[in-house]
C-alpha cells in the first residue's frame, strides 16, 4: 500500500491508496444465478465483487451496513451474505421492488433475516432509518455520476431509433430523480445526501463511495468533488481505492469496453481528442469523526 497525493492543496494529509482487481469476471458472470435476470435493466449496477470487498474491508461481522441508493440491492445482498445487518434505501419503486426480490432470491435462513429494503429518499436517511439512525457502521454506495446512463438497445438503434431509449435513461423517467441532476443541481443534491449519511452513521463510522470520472462538458474529477462535498458535511478523507474494471491477465490490463464506449472513443480519437478507455472506478473512503 502506498500514499496517494491529495487532489486538494498540500495542507490536506495524504491518504492510503489500494488497488483492487474486482473484475476478473465480468459483471454478468458475477451476477449470473445470484441476481434475477431483471437486474440487467438497471443502468448502473455495482460489481458484486466490489461490494464484497468494500464490506469486508470496512465493516466487521455483525455490523450495520446501509446503502442509501440501493438500486437492485447488490450492497444489501452481499453485506447480509457476509454476516452484516444490511439496510438498503431506494427512492424508485421499480428498483426497490427488484431489490427486495433479489434479497429473496439470493439469501436464505439467517442471512435473509439480516437484510431489508426500505423505500425512501437518501436526502432524508435519518427519517427513513428511524431507530437505526446514528448506529450505522458503514455506508457503502454508488451514487449517480452526474452524466447520462442507460442500457443500450441495438435493435432499436438499427431500426432508426436511439441507441439508448430516453425513457430508460438515468434510473427514472421522473426528472426530479437525482439521476437527472447536473452541475450545480447535482452538487447541491449530493451535498444533502452526504450530510444525511453523516447523521445516520455512528461516531467513527465509515462511508465508502464508488465514483468514476466523467467527460460531460470536459473531464469531471468526480472523486475529488465527492471528497470536497463529504468534507463539507463533516467527514474526514481517510482512504482511496482504485477498483479495476479491467481484468488482469499475465501482468496486463484487459478492458471490456461496451459497444457505446468504443463508438465514443473512436469518434473522439478521429476528432483529435486524446481519450482513452476508462478502466477503473475510484472508491473514496471517509470517516465520521469520533469514537463509537
Amino acid at each position: 500500500m502506498v500514499a496517494r497525493p491529495s487532489p486538494k492543496p498540500a495542507t490536506t494529509p495524504e491518504v492510503p491508496l489500494a488497488l483492487w482487481p474486482v473484475a476478473q469476471k465480468t459483471g454478468q458472470a458475477q451476477r449470473k444465478g445470484r441476481y434475477l435476470p431483471a437486474s440487467s435493466a438497471h443502468p448502473a449496477k455495482m460489481l458484486p465483487e466490489l461490494a464484497r470487498r468494500i464490506i469486508s474491508e470496512y465493516s466487521a461481522e455483525g455490523g450495520l451496513v446501509c446503502d442509501p441508493m440501493a438500486g437492485i440491492g447488490t450492497t444489501v445482498v452481499e453485506a447480509a451474505a457476509l454476516g452484516r445487518r444490511a439496510v438498503g434505501v431506494e427512492l424508485e419503486q421499480r428498483w426497490a421492488i427488484l431489490a427486495q426480490a433479489n434479497l429473496d432470491h439470493a439469501l436464505s435462513g439467517p442471512a435473509r433475516s439480516m437484510a431489508e429494503v426500505r423505500r425512501g429518499d437518501a436526502c432524508h436517511l435519518v427519517e427513513v432509518l428511524g431507530g437505526l439512525a446514528g448506529r450505522v457502521d458503514l455506508v457503502a454506495t454508488s451514487p449517480p455520476y452526474g452524466s447520462d446512463v442507460g442500457n443500450l438497445d441495438k435493435s432499436h438503434w438499427g431500426e432508426g431509433g436511439g441507441l439508448c431509449p430516453t425513457v430508460e435513461r438515468n434510473y427514472s423517467a421522473d426528472r426530479a430523480n437525482l439521476g437527472h441532476a447536473r452541475r450545480h443541481a447535482y452538487r447541491t443534491a449530493m451535498a444533502e445526501v452526504y450530510a444525511s449519511c453523516h447523521a445516520a452513521l455512528r461516531p467513527g463510522g465509515l462511508m465508502a463511495v464508488v465514483t468514476k470520472n466523467t467527460r460531460r462538458g470536459g473531464c469531471v474529477d468526480l472523486a475529488a468533488l465527492t471528497v470536497a462535498l463529504a468534507e463539507h458535511a463533516g467527514f474526514r478523507y481517510v482512504g482511496h481505492v482504485v477498483a479495476l474494471l479491467a481484468a488482469v491477465r499475465d501482468g496486463q490490463l484487459w478492458p471490456r469496453p461496451s459497444f457505446w464506449q468504443l463508438i465514443q472513443l473512436r469518434r473522439a480519437q478521429a476528432a483529435g481528442r486524446g481519450w482513452h478507455l476508462v478502466a477503473h472506478e475510484d472508491v473514496v473512503v471517509l470517516a465520521k469523526p469520533g469514537l463509537a
